[in-house]
This record gives structure tokens, C-alpha cells and sequence, in this order.
């Protein structure tokens, strides 16, 4: 299969995992940036750690390198607008953070005041995987809502997601 096809089939099929959409914020001596991102995963509970894939083109990569700490802001349905201004190549840095609340954790790293959780990290490793870039983050605080709402990206558009328990025999066949 030619490079091409298989990238766009990759594409296309990774557009069907859904995805927590968050957004990654910094600040530090290399200054303040964020980006959106869903390729973010647990990695291990022992200790607290997470990973976030981003982009080595993307405005804010450097500047999460340098500043060697991050805060992954989970967000809520009503955070879509906000999700889109972060992810818009040409959107300045004071426009992204205009629009929100926002305040700071160990780290200084900016949270989003009504996110759904926010994980407060240092990047303990860092690992170049093609054209991205794998940060290993150790969590040094978090903040969560009470709300259980949340944001995916599935099919290449958002959705709203609410909490629904289970019931037992869907827990079971799960």
C-alpha cells in the first residue's frame, strides 16, 4: 500500500477512537502557551503519570519542552468553543486564554477553572515518535468537578457525554 493511502487510512480509522478532548497548558521561562489535544492516556497509577502526544510543528511543543511542566485541563461539553480556539493554528496565545478562568496549581502551569479535572504534571521524560512528541508527565496535584460531563472527539466532530451508570448486566457483558 502506497505511504499515502496508508496514512489516510490510518487517519481514517484512528478518527473512530474516541477521545477525551483536553486542553495542555504551560507557562514557566520559556513562557505561557496551550494547545488542544485527545491523544492523552494514563500510563501507570504508581506513581501518577500520564502521556500527551503533541505535534513537534505545534506552537506550544517547544515551549512544553522547555518549561518542563504542563496542566491537562479535561473538558466539559460546554468547553467546545474554547477546545476550538486552542486548536486554531493562528490564534494568538492572549486570544486562547482570553475567553476562560483561569488560576494555578504547584507547577504555575494555568488551569481552567471549570474544567472537569485538571492534572497538574511535570514532564518527566520525553520521546520523539516520528513527527510528535511523547511527554511522560508525573501528576503533582489534581482538581476535579463534581459535574460528569465530558467532551470526545469521535468521527472527527465533538460530542457531548454524560454520566450513565451501567446497569449490572451491561457491567457484566462490558
Amino acid at each position: 500500500m502506497p505511504e499515502d493511502i496508508a496514512q489516510i487510512s490510518f487517519r481514517d480509522a484512528m478518527s473512530r477512537l474516541g477521545a477525551a478532548v483536553n486542553i495542555v497548558t504551560t507557562d514557566g521561562p520559556a513562557g505561557r502557551h496551550g494547545l488542544t489535544a485527545s491523544a492523552v492516556c494514563s500510563v501507570t497509577d504508581t506513581p501518577p503519570t500520564v502521556l500527551v502526544c503533541v505535534r513537534q510543528r505545534a506552537g506550544a511543543h517547544d515551549v512544553l519542552k522547555a518549561n518542563g511542566a504542563l496542566c491537562i485541563n479535561i473538558l466539559a461539553g460546554r468547553h467546545q468553543n474554547l477546545s476550538g480556539k486552542f486548536g486554531q493554528t493562528g490564534t494568538s496565545v492572549e486570544q486562547r486564554f482570553a475567553d476562560a478562568s483561569w488560576t494555578r496549581l504547584v507547577t504555575g502551569a494555568p488551569v481552567l477553572a471549570d474544567a472537569a479535572a485538571s492534572l497538574d504534571c511535570r514532564i518527566a521524560r520525553v520521546t520523539e515518535v516520528g513527527t510528535h512528541t511523547v511527554f511522560f508527565c508525573e501528576v503533582v496535584e489534581i482538581v476535579a468537578a463534581a459535574e460528569t460531563e465530558g467532551l470526545i472527539y469521535f468521527n472527527r466532530a465533538y460530542h457531548r457525554i454524560g454520566a450513565v451508570p451501567l446497569s449490572p448486566a451491561s457491567e457484566a457483558s462490558a
